[in-house]
């Protein structure tokens, strides 16, 4: 596996299939037969569901053609009838549009745009919602479309008709609960079904509703932490991304144990928009492989 010389011809390619002998080499080959370099090559086969996925990094080699994808485009349709297989051929380098929603806490809103902003996570946020106006000024510092959409009881399936227009209008790949403190509701969830990230403090399983780090400094826990996953019409019960703990003890006080909290849910939900953006994320059923 050796270094393109033309990154800005690299793409990555993403497919899932029933498993089956076979499938590593007539992919690896439709590559060698268009002189198309592998940089790096992740696979898993899961004995359970019995699907098989994969992530191709690949670029052109010096004896490459000018043609980018299109010449192995028919080898890869004929392949997927083959194999039954999903797939998506697309450039490193192009950026996931994220639309982000928040409430009134914004650690996760604010870490997600310093790294998009410093070039760590390759999204672009073109809008960002919020069911309050406190984060208005910081989406135009950024220079990113503010949406004010109060929400009620009564109003919901407006205000989600709404979001719904903005991820068509926006070409909206992903969208990411940063600390969004409503339930969507299941047509919501059916309609961006395995494109919505939620951010949960699941390691509190038993400390639910409101203030949970301080129910759990109450109990004296030992174990903190939080669970990016995909959302789905079952609260909180979506496939898992990423996980992360921190150890805590008998001496922090609950605003220690929050801000402690805070740091892992930004961490956790920074990564699990990474992952998604570089294609890494394979829905499994009601799990997860994450390459």
């Amino acid at each position: 596996m050796a270094s393109s010389t033309h990154p800005d011809r690299e793409h990555v390619l993403t497919l899932q299939c029933p498993d089956k002998p076979g499938i590593v080499h007539a992919v690896t080959g439709i590559f060698a037969q268009h002189r198309l370099n592998i940089l790096a090559l992740q696979q898993f086969s899961d004995p359970q569901s019995e699907q098989f996925f994969m992530r191709v990094h690949f670029g052109p080699t010096e004896q490459a053609g000018p043609e980018g994808t299109a010449q192995i485009a028919q080898p890869f349709a004929e392949l997927a009838t083959t194999y039954n297989m999903t797939y998506d051929i697309r450039p490193a380098a192009r950026k996931t549009r994220v639309l982000i929603m928040v409430s009134k806490i914004g650690h996760c809103l604010n870490d997600l745009l310093f790294r998009m902003k410093s070039g760590g996570l390759r999204i672009e946020v073109p809008v960002i919602v919020s069911n309050h106006p406190d984060y208005k000024a910081l989406a135009e510092s950024y220079g990113i479309e503010f949406h004010h959409l109060p929400v009620t009881k009564d109003t919901k399936a407006q205000q989600e008709g709404q979001i719904l227009e903005l991820v068509k209008q926006h070409n909206i790949e992903l969208v990411v609960l940063a600390r969004y403190m409503q339930v969507l509701s299941p047509m919501l969830c059916e309609a961006m079904s395995g494109k919505i990230i939620n951010i949960h403090h699941s390691f509190l399983p038993s400390f639910k509703g409101a203030k949970p780090y301080h129910q759990a400094y109450d109990r004296g826990v030992k174990i903190i932490g939080a669970t990016a996953h995909f959302v789905t019409a079952d609260l909180d019960e979506g496939p898992i991304i990423e996980q992360r703990v921190a150890r805590v003890d008998h001496s922090m006080s609950p605003k220690e144990l929050t801000d402690e909290g805070s740091n892992i849910e930004s961490q956790v939900l920074a990564a699990a928009v990474r992952w998604y953006a570089e294609r890494r994320v394979f829905l499994n059923k009601t799990k997860t492989v994450v390459l």
